[in-house]
């Protein structure tokens, strides 16, 4: 039950959008036990981050939320996978994007929780 939040400060066009979810709904299964079937995806643009004090040069920050834990071996894999993912689709240099990871030990689903 992973969930993947994306904020950037460009526009995402629908068609980035769809290439985005697609690459990440693969990407996640770098984690153990998860697949693209329980991941929800949330994409936020023209988001105003400023990085390095600056609010002009193209950033992101996505946010992976896991239930359960994963090996750092895993999360080092999908941080590079995502972040070639946002630079390439988005033109985002990597020195540009943080990803951080939550592990989350009770989720809620369908009214009951894990």
């Amino acid at each position: 039950m992973p969930f993947i939040n994306t904020k950037v400060n460009v526009s995402i066009s629908e068609e980035q959008e769809t290439e985005i979810k697609t690459a990440l709904g693969k990407a996640i299964s770098c984690i153990r036990g998860k697949s693209e079937s329980w991941l929800m995806l949330n994409f936020e643009d023209d988001c105003h981050l400023y990085f390095k004090g600056d609010k002009i040069t193209p950033s992101a920050f996505v946010e992976v939320k896991i239930y359960g834990s994963a090996s750092a071996e895993e999360y080092d894999n999908l941080t590079a996978k995502i972040t070639e993912i946002i630079s390439s689709v988005l033109n985002i240099q990597p020195g540009q994007i943080y990803v951080k990871y939550e592990e989350i030990e009770h989720w809620g689903y369908s009214g009951h929780n894990f």
